[in-house]
């Protein structure tokens, strides 16, 4: 079996190894691969594994060997699966891997906002401290998670662990699902979680009901003093109006680890805010060692069970 790994760097930089797809076949790894080089690269494979590399009913009609594409995420949504389907061609994902290091981001915003670390950090080497007239002082207000109220927008496995991490530190938890759950102690609809949030933060996936959930309309029915956190997906979010609703006060703050295109774009509407009021990362959640070791072990479980002729984590 002739097997390629389409854009393996951002899984494995270095510090992993693909090596234990070579028990399978010939194994070819490309760090990345542009959008006009995917045929030529995949058109003799039987098995591919990608991240992030769009895969259409053109690349598959031109690629008639190929039966198994890997997914080495949870997203598929750069996958044509009707297109698949009619190829015959078997496509897995990994579910749940990322779990405690998305909850983990998560509460990294969340405290950053409440006690405002990096802040005083940086004001500490500026000099400030050593100038200063008192033994404490502190740049910005500052406040306990403690008694607050956590909104949480989605309650599948990352949501849960939030729930968990926030429970620890005496939240108070309201939640919003599509799906009705027996765990969830404080189910509330959305205009409530809008308005009753302190925090509110987005663990759902991207569909066509929640894509730009976050607006205008949505933001200002939100407290002014909450803040807004999205390690999701970006496409939840309205960026220009979110930028606009940021600039003019309308709440505190917003944190995220996704936008609605990346590598970002020089002109996203986001770079425009202050720092004070918002954090971007570059889409991190995923990169501890320990995730992604996680998820290749994974990855290569999916590919032993397509060719074991029990296929695990598919869709399509």
């Amino acid at each position: 079996m002739k097997i390629t790994v389409l854009d393996g760097f951002a899984l494995n930089p270095g510090d992993l190894s693909y090596d234990s797809l070579k028990e399978f076949g010939e194994v070819k790894v490309y760090p990345r691969t542009n959008a006009e080089d995917v045929v030529s690269r995949i058109a003799d494979s039987e098995a591919i594994l990608l991240n992030k590399i769009c895969i259409t009913e053109e690349i598959l009609c031109q690629c008639p060997k190929l039966r198994y594409i890997g997914v080495q995420a949870t997203g598929f949504n750069v996958i044509d699966l009707v297109a698949c389907k009619k190829h015959s061609v078997t496509v897995t994902n990994v579910p749940s891997y990322s779990t405690s290091a998305v909850a983990q981001l998560t509460f990294a915003f969340i405290t950053e906002f409440a006690s405002r670390v990096s802040v005083h950090n940086e004001s500490v080497f500026l000099g400030d401290w050593i100038s200063s007239p008192d033994f404490c002082y502190w740049k910005t207000p500052l406040c306990e998670l403690e008694g607050k109220t956590l909104g949480i927008f989605g309650f599948g496995n990352i949501g849960q662990r939030v729930e968990r991490i926030a429970s620890a530190f005496g939240m108070n938890c309201i939640v919003t699902t599509r799906t009705p759950n027996p765990q969830i102690k404080n189910p509330v609809d959305f205009e409530t979680l809008l308005k009753e949030s302190d925090f509110l933060t987005l663990h759902a996936p991207l569909t066509p009901e929640t894509q730009g959930i976050i607006s205008s309309k949505t933001i200002c029915k939100m407290k002014p003093s909450s803040f807004l956190i999205n390690t999701a997906r970006g496409a939840l979010v309205q960026e220009e109006e979110l930028s606009y609703e940021l600039l003019q006060g309308t709440i505190q703050g917003y944190a995220a680890d996704v936008i609605s295109e990346e590598p970002m774009n020089p002109k996203n509407p986001l770079l425009k805010v202050p720092k004070g009021k918002i954090i971007l990362t570059p889409h991190i959640a995923w990169a501890a060692v320990e995730t992604r070791k996680r998820l290749l072990e994974i990855v290569v479980e999916n590919l032993r069970c397509f060719l074991n002729g029990n296929p695990q984590n598919v869709v399509s």
